[in-house]
């Protein structure tokens, strides 16, 4: 069974700007396990005491979810994360040789015994912590370097290994370049020596292919998808949370296990907090997600809603809804006035022509038409006006 990490309090707070209080982090974390996110992770404490304190808290907050620290591959970085009673811990160190030559100043082998020494410890220190190690940078390393390090991180203790795409440079249709070569080499080179790590996968969005390549990682045998809400991360951030559960429950739809009707709620509480807004035609969590507009698109989801729609947004906890304006037709018309309550005009014909005309006309501002605030006010002065033509021609 497929796990989810989110990394909205970690990797999301890498987002230029954004900074997430304790109490903030707290409130993100009880929706993440409210939804059933398996591990949460909160942020690397070796970065700001605030970090190590909002850790601590949420990791004695008494939630399901495993509560999972960040860490350079230092020992006295590792004994940070330790100190706030975390259940998970990420160690990560590149193998790429331009890191180690131009950054580190030193040899694989010089790594891998850092590696080892760092992975050593923080495994002596808690025997049932689960730990993962990530060659950062993993699909731009030579896959040698990557394998003997994963080869010497499980022996020393991890339980994880991570392949990091950290600039989005994987390609589900290049052959070499795909996540499902490197969580299928990973798994049968580790294999071959006894070893059977669950394999993660943190994917960058840089050329937008982050969830295609999630997926792609999925139907290689991946155990653990990271994720964040919104998307947030550095750059162009990481994989959505909202959009891949959809595409798990939809690629299975036994494994709906996640409680989905507490998204909108924890993307307008994160929406707030980091102010940034969600786009309107963001997939699943957006205003218009499960918006109708086009005259023949309302009219057909008016019989039956999976005619213009292939996800129910009731798994939600949320309705379909439509939106009026220049690509209205008359039904568009009807159900907006049902939705408002005024379901004593629908039958009037001749109002509700009078109505299309006046929104085609007001859209023309450019701007979306509010149902609940100004459709209200469309009729009365449309009903003043057929009122009037009456008296006139009476």
């Amino acid at each position: 069974m497929i796990q989810i990490l989110d990394s909205t309090l970690r990797e999301g707070e890498q987002t230029p700007g954004v900074y997430f209080s304790p109490k903030t982090k707290l409130v993100i974390a009880q929706f993440l396990d409210r939804i059933g996110i398996d591990i949460i992770e909160v942020g690397n404490p070796a970065v700001d005491t605030e970090i190590a304190l909002a850790i601590n808290q949420i990791a004695n907050a008494g939630l399901k979810a495993k509560i999972g620290a960040h860490s350079l591959c230092k020992i006295d970085s590792v004994q940070k994360a330790l100190d706030c009673d975390v259940d998970f811990l990420g160690i990560f160190f590149s193998v790429s040789p331009q890191r180690l030559y131009r950054d580190y100043n030193i040899c694989l082998e010089r790594a891998i015994d850092k590696i080892v020494e760092v992975i050593s410890y923080a495994r002596t220190q808690k025997s049932d912590l689960l730990i993962r190690y990530t060659p950062e940078d993993t699909v731009r390393s030579p896959i040698e370097n990557v394998i003997a390090a994963a080869k010497a991180a499980v022996q020393a203790g991890a339980n994880i290994i991570s392949i990091a795409d950290t600039t989005g440079y994987t390609n589900p249709f290049h052959p070499q370049r795909s996540i499902y070569f490197y969580v299928k080499t990973v798994k049968e080179e580790l294999g071959k020596e006894g070893l059977y790590p669950q394999i993660e996968v943190h994917c960058h969005n840089d050329k937008g292919l982050a969830l295609a390549n999630v997926l792609d990682a999925y139907r290689a045998g991946a155990d653990i998808i990271d994720v964040a809400v919104m998307g947030l991360g550095e750059r162009a951030g990481i994989v959505d949370l909202a959009e891949l559960l959809i595409n798990l429950i939809d690629m299975d739809e036994e494994g709906n296990f996640w409680q989905l009707n507490y998204l909108k709620d924890l993307y307008d509480f994160v929406s707030e907090q980091s102010h940034i807004s969600i786009p309107p035609h963001q997939a699943v969590t957006g205003k218009y997600a499960f918006t109708h507009y086009a005259g023949v698109h309302v009219k057909a989801v008016a019989k039956d809603e999976r005619l213009y729609q292939s996800l129910n947004p009731q798994i939600l906890g949320i309705k379909s809804s439509v939106a009026l304006g220049m690509q209205s037709g008359c039904a568009a018309v009807e159900l907006a006035i049902k939705q408002i309550g005024r379901e004593d005009l629908a039958r009037n014909k001749d109002l509700i022509t009078k109505i299309l005309k006046e929104i085609k006309e007001i859209s023309k501002r450019g701007t979306p038409i509010d149902i609940e605030k100004e459709l209200p006010e469309i009729i009365e002065r449309c009903t003043i006006k057929q009122l009037m033509t009456k008296m006139i021609s009476g």
